[in-house]
């Protein structure tokens, strides 16, 4: 029987919980049409993925290489897979989200060891990564290759260019690899002001794992190699970590469109400046209580666990810490005034009852 399609949900609908949430933008839906037509070979041998490397190399240098992927954990996990041995551990902050919200899959299906560090505001430091990098030569403990940090962070902080280039040469000296888990990795840029490369490929990162679908991108996320002694056959543990997209270009034209021109810039200032919008407005709000710098897209704010249960009922979010009454507020790239300013109301509502 034909059943015609037609939309299962309210457009008007509208949320806080995650800029995965967001559609995808107008012209990275334009893009995708515009790579339909005719036959491409698969694989990654098409006219788009080869035009995605060039694209890749005005932002992060000439020796980058782009490897698409289906999504940012089977990104961390090829990228990270690539970089360490049987044996070999990544330090990471305890908040970073390979730790906490990938279900165990670097772990299960990379076979290596996660070593957290508790961090304040989700941000390693030579410091802190020094309480994990040891014993190297001890066969009773899983080698420490790999520091592993998040731009911006998962607390929505933001590294400095000078922060990434302390830790890259402090994990460098050790003789350990750095990968940037870069699922936000636009927010972090537009926040800074500063090219990407600044804090990636010129800092020292060796592998960068770049985000789109979270600023605009309908599905699809790339590894980004800077480093290519760092890494052992990427193109052999992208397939064998079932991240091989036959129809490639699907996912490479969206980050051409993204990446040529300026619409990631574009988006993530915008989601940036609704978060300053949402926060400054959080803060007349009596009885509420910012936890963070707000530096990226999200707000995290402290209220009666009873308020944001009932604010949960007129606006999607999600709690941090159920406990404390933590929650986080994230910003998109199509979230307007009226959607800030609308939430703002009901966050006063609830709280005045």
């Amino acid at each position: 029987m034909r059943t015609d399609a037609r939309a299962h949900h309210d457009p008007a609908v509208r949320g806080f919980a995650s800029d995965n949430y967001a559609g995808a933008h107008p012209e990275i839906l334009a893009a995708l049409t515009l790579a339909n037509g005719g036959h491409q070979i698969a694989y990654g041998e098409d006219d788009y993925t080869d035009h995605l490397q060039r694209v890749i190399h005005s932002h992060f240098g000439a020796g980058a290489q782009a490897y698409p992927v289906f999504n940012g954990t089977g990104a961390n996990v090829t990228a990270l897979q690539a970089l360490t041995d049987r044996w070999g551990a990544v330090v990471c902050a305890e908040s970073a989200h390979i730790n906490v919200d990938e279900g165990g899959a670097p772990e299960r299906m990379a076979g290596l060891k996660l070593l957290t560090v508790a961090t304040p505001d989700g941000k390693l430091t030579p410091e802190l990564i020094d309480r994990q990098a040891w014993g190297w030569e001890d066969e009773h403990r899983a080698m420490p290759q790999v520091v592993s940090i998040t731009q911006n962070t998962e607390l929505g902080t933001v590294y400095t260019p000078d922060e990434i280039k302390a830790i890259c040469d402090h994990a460098h000296e050790r003789g350990m690899k750095v990968h940037l888990d870069g699922a936000r990795i636009s927010n972090a840029a537009a926040s800074l002001d500063v090219p990407m490369r600044t804090f990636t490929s010129v800092a020292g990162v060796d592998v960068l794992s770049f985000g789109g679908t979270k600023n605009g991108m309908l599905f699809g996320e790339a590894i980004v190699v800077l480093n290519p002694d760092a890494v052992r056959r990427m193109n052999h543990i992208r397939k064998m970590s079932m991240q091989l997209a036959s129809k490639m270009r699907f996912v490479s034209v969206q980050l051409e469109a993204l990446l040529a021109k300026d619409l990631w810039l574009r988006n993530a200032r915008h989601s940036n400046a609704m978060a300053q919008r949402l926060a400054e407005g959080v803060r007349q709000v009596d009885g509420v209580e910012i936890l963070h710098e707000v530096q990226a897209n999200a707000v995290f704010a402290r209220l009666p666990h009873d308020v944001g249960e009932r604010l949960q009922k007129r606006y999607r979010f999600y709690f941090w810490d159920e406990n404390a009454g933590d929650v986080r507020w994230m910003c998109s790239f199509d979230t307007t005034e009226d959607d800030v300013d609308g939430f703002l109301v009901a966050l006063k509502e609830e709280m005045a009852r």
